[in-house]
């Protein structure tokens, strides 16, 4: 994709970018480079999603993959097979039930892990997005807590036999470990361009669940990454909890998190709304110390729409890591799969 031409501003912006940080900057994602889905991901209305938000797998190696993807508008998650170039979309898993005043609520599904044999969806555990400021904090508190409640869930997925899986456990705990932890309690409830909690990855390892958040960024501009024991969400153990502290450029959140090996990738971008850099870095899992991989300039381009939200590691080769993202704001996240240096 090097070498095609760049549109707009942003593409001049990235150039310029590729000629102070002496980075060789793609040009953006074209529809050539998509995988293809068969059948449907689907979306609030029926449709084809929109707003895919996460992806996990059964497997790290090899294809076909059975996995789960998430739409973070849906009270439910969909399985998909993962061949190399393509998805194939199957059937839908419910994951929560919850109303307010009989209209159901969502999940706000933004990440999914597998380990041990189950899926994990997590909920934003944040206020409810609403950019045109119809929800009045005062006034309209019943509706916002209940889907504050509703979005504040760990789900845990049992695959079943023939393709099937279902919701086999849900868990509000890690809502009290994060309003309990003194560096994320005061942005608890805020909205998300008031910084405040939004949770969008998580991953597993040796029996703790990683999550990232997209929102707050702390004071000194890095991102929080909470660590708590899985016992603890999904039995009696103790939180085992530690709070990590992530430069992710200048200011960035995290997007994703994905395992590879003993560590991590890290989908980052934006905090906010609106346009900003979307970057895939490394992370051991221990130290505060993150490695930068790639940038995703030519994924997103010109397109203002389109924000990466989910990556998967695919293989390594000779060319280094290859590594799927999915984003928001495209049609069945428009699929892409790039290569980046092995950290």
């Amino acid at each position: 994709m090097i070498g095609r031409k760049l549109g707009g501003v942003v593409g001049v912006s990235l150039l310029v970018a590729g000629l102070l940080t002496g980075r060789a900057v793609p040009a953006c994602a074209h529809d050539e480079d998509t995988w293809p889905v068969k059948h449907k991901l689907v979306g609030s209305d029926g449709g084809k999603s929109e707003d895919v938000s996460g992806i996990a797998c059964d497997t790290l190696r090899g294809f076909p993959r059975s996995c789960l993807l998430i739409d973070d508008n849906l009270q439910s998650a969909q399985l998909v097979t993962l061949e190399d170039g393509r998805i194939i979309a199957g059937d839908a898993v419910k994951l929560i039930d919850d109303q307010f005043k009989r209209t159901p609520l969502e999940l706000d599904g933004e990440g999914v892990a597998f380990a041990g044999g189950f899926y994990y969806v997590v909920g934003s555990h944040g206020h409810p997005r609403d950019k045109k400021h119809k929800l009045d904090a005062a006034n309209d508190k019943e509706e916002i807590d209940a889907r504050i409640t509703a979005a504040s869930q760990v789900v845990r997925v049992k695959p079943g036999p023939n393709g099937t899986a279902v919701a086999d456990e849900r868990s509000p705990n890690l809502r009290r470990m994060i309003t309990d932890q003194p560096e994320l309690a005061p942005f608890a409830g805020r909205r998300l361009e008031n910084n405040g909690v939004t949770i969008e990855g998580i991953a597993i390892r040796r029996g703790q669940v990683f999550v990232g958040f997209r929102g707050p960024v702390l004071e000194d501009g890095h991102a929080p990454i909470l660590s708590v024991a899985l016992d603890s969400l999904f039995g009696s153990g103790a939180p085992n909890k530690h709070l990590y502290r992530l430069r992710l450029g200048d200011g960035q959140g995290v997007r994703d998190l994905a395992p590879l090996g003993e560590g991590f990738l890290i989908l980052a971008g934006p905090a906010a709304d609106g346009p900003g850099i979307y970057a895939v870095y490394w992370w051991d899992g221990d130290s505060e110390k993150v490695r930068f991989l790639r940038d995703l300039s030519d994924v997103v381009g010109d397109d203002r729409e389109r924000k990466p939200e989910a990556l998967l590691f695919l293989d390594q080769g000779p060319s280094g890591l290859r590594v799927l993202i999915l984003s928001d704001g495209k049609k069945e996240g428009a699929p892409v799969a790039v290569t980046m240096p092995a950290p």
